[in-house]
């Protein structure tokens, strides 16, 4: 009875998976198998659930960055993604206390902060750090 159950265990991680395709759920599903294959032997239940549980972390530690960088290589930053580590202009004095500040990159003016709260006057080059929502974060070049 105990191989049944964590077969249907398997099952219903592998449909989670094919429905969020998340990479997550996968490596729990390969600790159910190996779990029902403990239970084949007639292992303790405490046993077949260490064993659930080592396998799914051991798998989701080591090899979800592989599969994720494997996987995910063929896919573009989206344009906002994109600007992440860019050069752009201050056209407005940026000053995180007052909230102000504006930058302009690739013919667009953006809304911007800054990144070590220090004041950035305008006409200085700055480097963009990360993105917030529609604020650009920055930091002086």
């Amino acid at each position: 009875m105990a191989i049944i159950i964590w077969l249907v265990i398997a099952a219903l991680l592998v449909i989670v998976e094919i429905a969020t395709m998340g990479l997550t759920t996968i490596w729990f599903a390969g600790g159910a198998i190996v779990a029902a294959l403990a239970a084949i032997f007639e292992a303790h239940w405490l046993i077949q659930f260490l064993v659930f549980a080592v396998v799914s972390l051991v798998l989701l530690i080591f090899t979800r960055p592989i599969a994720t960088k494997h996987l995910m290589k063929d896919q573009e930053k989206t344009n906002v993604e994109s600007l992440v580590g860019q050069s752009a202009l201050v056209t407005a004095t940026i000053n995180n206390i007052k909230g102000e500040g504006t930058v302009k990159i690739n013919g667009l003016e953006w809304t911007a902060r800054s990144k070590n709260d220090t004041v950035i006057e305008e006409g200085s080059e700055v480097i963009i750090d990360s993105v917030s929502g529609v604020k650009l974060i920055v930091e002086s070049k």
